[in-house]
């Protein structure tokens, strides 16, 4: 069994080398998890923060609020059935 010792040696450097890569792969899972977890609770929150901005928008946008804005502060009044002319192609 000539060069027995050296292919011994040469096994356990490769698992010695197989084990550390599987530490390190395991290590960078859990990493890129706690990065993935990071960045979902990050979304979740800008998913709300969205909402919130889309319903304030609404509100502000709204009919009503528009048309009291022109009456109040721009002094704006409904024309009189008289006065609207209507424009066909």
């Amino acid at each position: 069994m000539k060069g027995s010792p050296s292919l011994i040696v040469l096994l356990a450097v490769a698992v010695l080398g197989s084990a550390l890569g599987v530490v390190y792969t395991k290590y960078q899972t859990r990493k890129l998890f706690v990065e993935l977890q990071t960045l979902e609770k990050i979304r979740d929150e800008m998913n709300v923060e969205w909402g919130q901005l889309r319903l304030e928008e609404s509100t502000w946008g709204g009919h009503g609020r528009v048309e009291e804005i022109a009456r109040d502060k721009l002094g704006m009044i409904m024309p009189p059935i008289e006065a609207v002319v209507i424009v066909r192609p």
